[in-house]
């Protein structure tokens, strides 16, 4: 973090809203939309300055990079590796860092959206398995404005002039009717729904614009051959 606030301050003009929900102490789970590959450098920051040391989920090939690598190695990031007998690991490392009372920050659309009018895609479910798994609370943030200095589907890079990032916390998402049910799919499902639910209508007041109804799903997330990719919900 002394390296990245006072990067964070020359490459944005960061505006961060909500913090007071965060709470000062125990088990807690951040969970952000994901516009960006610059998002990172930001949600740590917005963790730190909400009162906590962040700790999160990041795509194990980014360890291995110069630099970017050893930060997160030193920062005690959790490294994920998807598709492979590693990726349960990694949660159960996640599950035990909440347990011992961090702040997870975690993207579960698991990678940038790829809605074409920037919302949250149809996310997926680790996050809800570890908030039915620990009963912490889950804090939903949105945050826009990081895709217009890197814009990972378009190749633009444009640092600029300083692109404005707001980010919104909300209440703890009222999780109460999930919780002490058998985890199946469906719960699953369900429970990382209304989260998601909760950070698009956030992102909806920072772009002061009513979000959609449902998640645009990428193909590879099992949409019907029947269905267009925003029927899923």
């Amino acid at each position: 973090m002394i390296l990245l606030r006072p990067l964070d301050g020359v490459v944005f003009k960061l505006r961060f809203h909500g913090t007071e929900h965060v709470p000062a102490t125990g088990g807690v789970i951040l969970a952000v939309n994901h516009v960006s590959y610059a998002d990172p450098l930001i949600f740590v920051r917005f963790a730190w300055d909400a009162g906590r040391i962040p700790r999160t989920l990041a795509k194990e090939s980014l360890f291995g990079a110069p630099v970017f690598g050893a930060v997160l190695r030193g920062a005690r990031q959790i490294p994920v590796s998807r598709g492979s007998a590693q990726a349960s690991g990694s949660l159960l490392a996640a599950e035990e860092a909440l347990r011992d009372g961090e702040c997870l920050c975690i993207y579960p659309e698991g990678t940038v959206t790829r809605d074409p009018q920037w919302w949250p895609m149809r996310a997926r479910t680790g996050a809800a398995r570890l908030a039915l798994a620990t009963g912490v609370p889950v804090i939903p943030v949105a945050q826009w404005g990081a895709q217009h200095f890197y814009d990972r589907y378009n190749h633009r890079f444009s640092p600029l002039p300083r692109k404005r990032v707001t980010y919104l916390a909300g209440p703890a998402v009222d999780l109460s009717e999930f919780l002490g049910r058998p985890i199946t799919q469906e719960l699953l499902r369900q429970t990382t729904d209304a989260i998601m639910a909760e950070v698009r209508s956030l992102l909806g007041e920072i772009r002061g614009e009513t979000p959609p109804s449902t998640f645009w799903t990428p193909p590879e997330r099992d949409a019907a051959p029947h269905e267009t990719p925003r029927d899923r919900s």
